[in-house]
Order: C-alpha cells, then structure tokens, then sequence
C-alpha cells in the first residue's frame, strides 16, 4: 500500500482512542488515561495519596488498587461526595468479590452504614449460583438487584459508571445500565436486616475487599453539586 493511501487509516487511528473518552478497556494495557472532560483522577497510579482505611490489606499494582489476597477491609478517599459520577475499569479473578463504597461515613459496614455497597463480583461463577439476587454484580447490597449478564470473562478489564443523585443510584456496566433505583423506597431487605445509612447524603467513595484480588484502575469522578 502506498504512503498515500495509508494516510486515511493512520488518522482514524489517532483519532479513535481521543473519541473513546477513555472508557473503553485495554486489556493489554495497565496505563491510566486522562480523566474525561469535567472529572478528576482520585488515584494516582502509584500509591494511596489521598484514601485511608486498612491501607495495610491494599497494594499498588500495575497501576492498579489491588486488595491483598486473604485480606479485605475499606479504603476510602479523604473527600467527601454528596451528588456525583464515577468511572473506573475492574478486573476480577475467577469468583472474585469486592465492593465500592458509595457514601461511606467513615466508620462501620459500607453496605449498612453508608448509602450503600455497589456490588463488585463474579456473580457468573458456579460458587455464587445460590446467592439471592441483591448480591449478583452491580447491585445496591441486599437491597435492589441488578441486571445480569453484562460482566466480562474474569481477568478481563470492565467499565463501569456509576450515578449518585440524592437517593438515587444508577450503575452502568461496559455500557449497559443494569441498575437505576431510588433507595429510599427500599422497605424490604435481605435477611430483613434494615440498611440505616441508606438515606445518607454525602460520604466518602471507597472500596470494600473481601479476600480477593479484585483490581481497580482509571478511578475518576466528577461532582454534580
């Protein structure tokens, strides 16, 4: 092929990943990208400036938050959020489980203290074919479930964004929303165990490990304050 006729192809190719917005996954690739127009970067890529939580059960890997194998806790960020978006890519291991925080206060169970805990699993696996549905992937834990179908093979990197807005929580994964609701309407709850933090309005963004090494990259959000 001539120079000539090369030219077309090699500006599609540098125009494509500018049009992405940086959401779609590179599984080959552990660099972070630049935060999308109006967000900002709430993980540097390299260490644990600004989160705190049982840091110690956490590493930085590739890039990349990684919950130490056998180890678990909450990390959360030192800043706080009321409204917001957030965007981030995951990888989980075969049966991996962890979780984000969505306005955690600080202290307690994330997913009955805080707002809730947005479900981060491998609800594919044969191991959680049992479970009842507000632990599938993506749910508001134990109270709503989320739709299923839309995770990627474990080991493959998933966008996922997720809305906040006042009780609202609405989770959209590799471009399907699989969960809009209004957690205030929420009257029935796994094991009937009341969430009392579901009505919060503001806490911090964090990540809930559960023994697993669960893998979190290109953290970004954006407050809608």
């Amino acid at each position: 092929m001539s120079q000539l006729h090369c030219l077309p192809v090699l500006l599609l190719a540098i125009l494509i990943p500018s049009l992405s917005g940086g959401q779609t996954p590179d599984n080959s690739d552990p660099g972070a990208t630049q935060p999308p127009p109006g967000f900002k970067a709430i993980f540097n890529g390299r260490d644990f400036e600004g989160w705190t939580g049982e840091l110690a059960n956490y590493e930085v890997k590739d890039g990349s938050i990684v919950c130490k194998p056998g180890k678990g806790g909450t990390i959360f960020t030192n800043e706080e959020f009321g409204n917001f978006v957030v965007r981030l890519e995951f990888k989980l291991p075969p049966g991996g489980n962890n979780g984000l925080a969505i306005r955690y206060p600080g202290k307690g169970a994330p997913h009955l203290d805080g707002m809730c805990e947005c479900q981060v699993l491998d609800s594919e696996n044969p191991k959680y074919a049992k479970i009842d549905p507000r632990q599938s992937h993506g749910s508001a834990y134990g109270m709503v479930a989320a739709k299923r179908g839309c995770l990627r093979p474990p080991g493959e990197w998933n966008s996922q964004e997720v809305t906040v807005t006042g009780h609202t929580i609405k989770v959209e994964l590799n471009g399907t929303v699989i969960l809009d609701a209004d957690l205030s309407k929420v009257t029935e709850f796994m094991h009937d165990k009341p969430h009392p933090g579901k009505d919060i309005t503001s806490g911090h963004f964090g990540f809930c490990g559960h023994n697993d090494p669960v893998m979190f990259r290109n953290i970004f959000i954006k407050s809608l304050e």
